[in-house]
Order: structure tokens, then C-alpha cells, then sequence
């Protein structure tokens, strides 16, 4: 495990998640994305937010979460089209398999760990957000034209080895633990 900087994560507010401090997340970061994002953060796909609180966070759950990540093979990631949800446009991660695979060891595992608090029910699809400032008025056309403006950047493809802790302390998420895929 090896630790890193900061993530800063944009906008926190009343029309953003309900972020709380202590919150932490489990992502893929995808740095060869991120000339693309205009979301204000890293481009990253979300294995699992929010994990565990940070007080939780010890040296027995680093060892369980470095043996659960050691379980999975690294793998490749392929983006080369765009997808939507309401006021976000996304890339959509291909295969989605092995991120849903983590996804679904950590909830198995810590099952308290509800994906997206489970608002979405059982989670989203694993997405890398690219846009997420348009409200329902302008989203159709701006996200329109911005699609236009990256898609001769796609495919991309890129390598995942790392899966990273992410911690919210009230302002902005910070990098904490970088666990290795085996």
C-alpha cells in the first residue's frame, strides 16, 4: 500500500451528495481520462461510495481490504461511449465485470456499505462522470455539443492496477491508501 495527494471533488452543497466528513470511497483512478472531465475532479470510476466511515478505518481493515483487492486480477478498461443520468454525462466502462465484481466482494463483505446509500437501490452502473453541471434545461444541448468536442479522444483504454481509498474530511476527498489488484 502506498499513500498519495489530494482529490479535490468540486462542488459540495445541496444539489450535490451528501457528502459527510469521514466518508470514504473506493475508486479507480483513470488519469489518461482526465483531460477529459469537466466535473471539477479526477476521472475515476466508483467501485464503492460510501464505504466506511474513518474512524473505522484500521490497520485489521487495511489487511482485509489489501487481501480482498490482492483476490482480483488488474484489468483493462476500455471507454469509447457516452451514457447519461439525469444532469450527468458519463463514459461507460468496458467490460463492466470486474468492477462490478469488487464491487460486489466489498457489499458481501461489508454489507452495511450500501452503494450510493443506497438511493439508486442496489447501486449505479460503473460510469467515469465527465459533465455533471447541466441542469434539465441545458443538459440535452450542452452535453450534446461537449460529446461532439471528446469524441475524437475515445476509445480509451486504459490499465487498472490500484484501487484507491478516498477520505471526505468537510471540504474536499483525499487520497489515504492505495491497495494493489493482484
Amino acid at each position: 500500500m502506498t499513500t498519495h495527494g489530494d482529490l479535490a471533488e468540486g462542488e459540495h452543497g445541496p444539489d450535490g451528495w451528501p457528502d459527510i466528513p469521514g466518508d470514504t470511497a473506493l475508486t479507480l483512478r483513470i488519469p489518461q481520462a482526465d483531460p477529459l472531465v469537466r466535473a471539477g475532479f479526477p476521472a475515476h470510476v466508483t467501485v464503492l461510495y460510501p464505504f466506511l466511515h474513518v474512524s473505522r478505518i484500521d490497520a485489521r481493515l487495511h489487511g482485509e481490504l489489501s487481501a480482498l483487492f490482492a483476490g482480483h486480477a488488474s484489468f483493462t478498461l476500455t471507454f469509447a461511449e457516452f451514457g447519461r443520468y439525469p444532469g450527468v454525462l458519463y463514459l461507460d466502462p468496458w467490460p463492466r465485470d470486474p468492477v462490478q465484481a469488487l464491487t460486489k466482494d466489498l457489499t458481501q463483505r461489508w454489507p452495511e456499505a450500501a452503494p450510493y446509500r443506497g438511493i439508486f437501490g442496489a447501486g449505479l452502473d460503473p460510469h467515469l462522470t465527465l459533465a455533471n453541471s447541466e441542469g434539465p434545461a441545458t443538459q440535452e444541448a450542452a452535453y450534446d455539443h461537449l460529446e461532439s468536442e471528446l469524441a475524437p479522444a475515445l476509445p480509451l483504454v486504459c490499465r487498472v492496477r490500484t484501487v484507491d481509498l478516498i477520505v471526505w474530511d468537510g471540504s474536499r476527498w483525499q487520497g489515504r491508501t492505495e491497495y494493489a489488484l493482484g
